[in-house]
């Protein structure tokens, strides 16, 4: 997708408009505070991997690739993003605050250069249980005239409000360029700049994601995410465990000599011997959040 792809027929050649795509890493993650005071929301681990990491193998299984056809944004502990995603994503580094989501794509416009981009949230949690990251939303770009906004979406759920002819948004959307390049470099939301104008030209296409979709915003919805890729048990290589971790994810350096029991606890962190757990995150330092 890193190209256009020109498709002749006896009749007409159809050619795929270029691409590239954007990971929006810049959120403070107020919601999943104290969690976020030292480490920004997209180095969150999920399943023992980064947030970020979750996206940018999504995009790789599209072929979007490399600082190239790759952009990241970053604000908050932005020195933290960056050096997690050098060399693998153009970086751009909001040092007055972040932006918004479309104050982020407006400040991206000259590295984008005229193409679409694919936007996506680094906080979204998506597994579909038969498409491998990347193929499972490649109905985005399948087809796509380079001249509709496309958002992946899953139906609004009972009594929810404020989505898109009854469909809510869920975690990545393309834009063409006749809409990016009249974004604004300022702090506001794609929702009001892109999503709604588009509603309104009657130019929004919504397309279905099969799959589990969480945003991860919140404590319970992060830890819904990590017991959803745990399954029965994810335990890292690098971690100790010499007393019992049930349905729980362990990360890389953490020693549980405790007990936790659909947990997830970070990388370095420790459960002492006597402490047990449940429905909780702990952090290093003996921070623990829990989840009602």
């Amino acid at each position: 997708m890193t190209a256009p792809d020109q498709t002749t027929t006896s009749e007409t050649t159809v050619t795929t408009p270029e691409i590239c795509g954007v990971v929006l890493a810049a959120g403070e993650g107020q919601r999943l505070r104290p969690l976020t005071a030292s480490v920004p929301k997209a180095l969150c681990p999920v399943g023992n991997l980064p947030l970020l990491d979750h996206a940018l193998r999504r995009l790789a299984g599209l072929g979007l690739i490399g600082p190239a056809q790759v952009g990241v944004n970053a604000a908050y502990l932005a020195d933290q993003v960056v050096t997690h995603a050098t060399g693998r994503a153009h970086l751009s580094v909001e040092l007055d605050g972040p932006l918004g989501t479309s104050g982020g794509v407006a400040r991206l416009k000259e590295w984008i250069g005229g193409r679409g981009v694919l936007v996506g949230n680094a906080d979204a949690y998506l597994v579909d249980p038969v498409r491998e990251p990347g193929k499972d939303i490649a109905a985005l770009i399948d087809g796509w005239s380079g001249e509709t906004v496309r958002m992946l979406t899953k139906p609004c759920r009972p009594g929810e409000t404020g989505g898109f002819s009854g469909r809510r948004f869920a975690g990545f959307s393309l834009i063409p360029w006749r809409f990016v390049v009249d974004l604004e470099d300022h702090n506001t939301d794609l929702v009001r700049t892109v999503w709604r104008p588009a509603e309104a030209e009657g130019a929004l296409e919504l397309i279905g994601y099969e799959g589990l979709y969480l945003d991860t915003g919140t404590p319970a919805l992060y830890l819904e995410a990590n017991l959803h890729a745990a399954g029965s048990g994810l335990i890292d290589p690098a971690a100790e465990v010499t007393g019992t971790a049930v349905e729980s994810v362990i990360g890389a350096g953490a020693l549980v000599a405790g007990s936790v029991t659909r947990c997830v606890v970070w990388p370095g962190a420790t459960v002492e011997a006597g402490e047990s757990l449940t429905d909780a995150i702990r952090a290093p330092g003996g921070l623990t959040v829990p989840v009602a």
